[in-house]
């Protein structure tokens, strides 16, 4: 258990609060809830408290140092992999750690579906990347499960706030870079920066997995790492070919000269790539896998999630980027015969700049496009739409504000082989809506629709 926080809320009985300065706040202001909650040591850089108080020039700096001595010697027992990129970072992690459990390698998972041991959720968890206090936790309950392996999904924003400092990474995979996260990040460069660091982690000759095709390459490809890159158009893993349909994908890679044909239920060219850095982990590692199991692996809910509805296909998916919509789009596109119609809304108080991009790929590439709610947060839901449609040419959408409507209005537009995508919400189980968090799971919905009709 660990007993240093640096979160006042979480403190209990005899733990040591850290006041660590946030983005948006000091943790100063917070040392009195911790004392009120519990705590029995406070580490700040100046003042004097009623419990023992320790004034440390960097509260970050001892933090870490703590975390380290305390902790490091049980987390260097796991190898410890992160993966980030804007897409493709949960489906990547998801079927690796799942791929390591199926191979008698037990493995923990932690990000953006929750916290899990072996193939069971324990947890779910507020941050694709937690807390480091928190983190730690997730970690020593890995090592006290007795896991091999740790799979971490890696978000830019829990890199730039110091969340992974410390964490004795093994393994970094990088997926993609692509337009998200701007309001905060402001440029792609800034972003790209962001996501380095975690490949500025690993020890020299750390294992980091590129995607060779990928524009923002280079800000990855570290000198001082083992690099090993995979690709399309070129890597160390090239993929020569692919087949796929709404059943399932067949792909061929080449790695020094072997080819490789791969037959899994996994549908998209992006799950070729989801797949292949797994594959890339398991062989880097010396990790030996049944070839049968890639025939049973299954995205993780929310991952292009399939419903059949009569002679129609519901598609569930987490997609909230223009590229992940395009590439979502794009592989219905190549696989169906019927028409394509979607139900999306843009997330509140984020990026607005991807908004009429978004708006204006879905009406592009699909028959008919539902606007509707994603997390609001504070923002206006008029003020999204406006941003959504005030340049936009096409009218072959419509504006529902309630999503379960919106939802059932698509559905009810499907007659014989037609696709109806349900995007940006995926897994998620809330709606938040300012400070609320409204019960709201889009697989619910869609089932409430098909048991009633």
């Amino acid at each position: 258990m660990i007993t240093i926080k640096t979160d006042s809320r979480k403190v209990k009985k005899g733990d040591t609060f850290v006041a660590l300065k946030g983005i948006n706040s000091n943790g100063d202001i917070y040392i009195e809830k911790a004392i009120e909650n519990g705590a029995s040591r406070i580490v700040c850089e100046k003042g004097s408290y009623s419990v023992e108080t320790l004034n440390v020039d960097n509260p970050r700096e001892y933090l870490l140092n703590e975390l380290k001595l305390l902790y490091h010697s049980y987390l260097e027992s796991m190898t410890i992999i992160g993966i980030t990129g804007t897409n493709g970072k949960t489906t990547s992690a998801y079927l690796l750690s799942e791929l390591l459990n199926r191979s008698g390698n037990k493995s923990a998972y932690i990000g953006t579906i929750g916290f899990y041991i072996g193939m069971e959720r324990k947890a779910i968890l507020n941050n694709t990347t937690p807390d480091i206090c928190d983190l730690y936790e997730l970690l020593l309950d890995a090592y006290d499960e007795n896991c091999k392996y740790v799979v971490l999904e890696v978000s830019s924003q829990g890199l730039s706030y110091g969340r992974l400092e410390g964490v004795p990474f093994d393994c970094a995979i990088f997926t993609n870079l692509t337009q998200d996260h701007l309001d905060y990040h402001k440029t792609m460069e800034n972003y790209a920066l962001a996501k380095q660091k975690l490949f500025e982690y690993l020890p020299r000759n750390g294992l980091a997995i590129i995607n060779d095709d990928d524009a923002y390459k280079e800000y990855y490809l570290l000198p001082k790492n083992h690099n090993v890159t995979y690709g399309f158009d070129g890597g160390d893993y090239r993929i020569l070919d692919f087949n796929l349909n709404l059943s399932g994908t067949v792909f061929r890679y080449e790695y020094k000269e072997t080819i490789s044909e791969i037959k899994t239920n996994l549908i998209g060219k992006y799950n070729i790539y989801n797949l292949l850095t797994a594959l890339i982990v398991l062989e880097q590692l010396k990790i030996k896998i049944d070839r049968s199991f890639l025939s049973q692996l299954e995205s993780p809910g929310g991952r292009m999630e399939m419903v059949n509805y009569h002679n129609n296909l519901i598609i569930i998916d987490y997609a909230h980027t223009p590229d992940a919509m395009e590439k979502i789009i794009g592989t219905v596109k190549e696989a169906t015969k019927g028409n394509i119609y979607v139900v999306f809304g843009c997330t509140g108080s984020r990026d607005r700049l991807k908004r009429p991009i978004m708006a204006e790929m879905a009406t592009d590439m699909c028959k008919f496009a539902i606007f509707t709610s994603d997390d609001l947060h504070e923002e206006p839901f008029e003020q999204i739409i406006d941003d959504m449609t005030k340049e936009l040419k096409n009218t072959n959408y419509e504006v529902c504000k309630d999503r379960k409507d919106a939802i059932y209005k698509g559905i009810s537009k499907l007659t014989k082989n037609d696709v109806l995508l349900i995007l940006g919400k995926g897994h998620e189980e809330v709606m938040i809506i300012g400070n609320e968090k409204i019960p709201f799971h889009d697989r619910t919905i869609v089932d409430n629709y098909i048991s009633n009709c």
